[in-house]
């Protein structure tokens, strides 16, 4: 069944930010969907609607993300494909307008599967990708913020998923094909303000993707530490198989077990082997869209 979920983070979106956030998951969804209509694979597909995500700069990932204690960008990102188990994933790049796209090639070209930092970027270049400059990630929305955050340093990290007005951005789809192979991918500029190198859960392999033919795939957004613990992505799926690839009960464990077990906030999206989705999240909002062939039209809401 031709199936495609996508997020654009969970945390306490402002009225200010809903239109704008309604708008670039309904661009992405479109794009994945009329690919998957017209026979694309999930691979090709996830890394479109992600990419587009990356390019909107209304989200944490790509252009517009957040920016490190130093003023910089470092994007993360990670892709696995359901049918091979093959996954790659990319993180604290500086130079790379879609790090999906990158992460893909390390999944297809590559025997790693996680390359960071300048080795990441060399790999680009090998593999014939072009690097842009630092300044055309950066937006003046982010810019001004960071600005204001050194003058004031009032910010939690924690507290920025659950109630105050900190974006935490974080992008993400799975895809189902007509061949019912799955893909996953997520994409991300990290928390606000983190310390220069940090890596959080959305490039990490079973933390923030993971994708299996036979049982689903999950992508997650929010407090990436607090992911990494209980490593989020794998556990939800395993709550699949668990559970008779009933979604809705994945999910929902899923995000009772991050806030019982360490206290932490966001949310994922999940497909199971049928091509069936759901969501789950202990945020104020979730901006996410799907459709499935079931459907009429699609779901779109934060």
């Amino acid at each position: 069944m031709l199936s495609l979920i996508i997020h654009g983070g969970a945390w306490d979106i402002p009225e200010q930010e809903i239109e704008a956030h309604t708008n670039g998951i309904t661009t992405a969804l479109t794009i994945g969907w009329r690919m998957l209509k017209s026979g694309a694979n999930a691979v090709d597909t996830v890394e479109k609607v992600v990419s587009s995500l990356e390019d909107d700069g209304t989200f944490d990932a790509g252009k517009g993300s957040h920016l490190n204690a130093d003023g910089r960008i470092e994007l993360d990102a990670s892709m696995m494909n359901g049918k091979t188990l093959r996954c790659g994933a990319v993180a604290a790049v500086h130079h790379v307008k879609n790090p999906i796209s990158l992460a893909r090639k390390i999944m297809e070209q590559s025997e790693h599967i996680l390359l960071v930092g300048a080795g990441a970027e060399n790999f680009a270049l090998e593999q014939g990708m072009s690097l842009c400059s630092h300044k055309e990630l950066i937006s003046q929305r982010e810019l001004n913020k960071w600005k204001a955050f050194q003058a004031s340093h009032d910010f939690s990290t924690k507290d920025a998923f659950k109630k105050s007005n900190q974006p935490s951005d974080t992008v993400g789809a799975v895809a189902m094909d007509t061949n019912g192979d799955i893909c996953v991918g997520t994409s991300t500029g990290g928390t606000f303000n983190k310390h220069p190198g940090r890596v959080g859960d959305s490039p990490l392999i079973g933390c923030g993707t993971y994708a299996d033919n036979e049982i689903g795939g999950v992508s997650t957004t929010g407090w990436g530490e607090a992911m990494m613990k209980i490593v989020m992505a794998k556990t939800v799926i395993d709550f699949l198989e668990q559970n008779g690839g009933d979604i809705h009960k994945a999910a929902t464990k899923g995000v009772d077990l991050l806030k019982r077990k360490v206290d932490g906030y966001g949310g994922v999206i999940v497909m199971n082997n049928k091509g069936e989705v759901g969501v789950a999240y202990n945020t104020p909002r979730m901006a996410r869209a799907y459709i499935t062939e079931q459907m009429i039209e699609p779901i779109i809401t934060v």
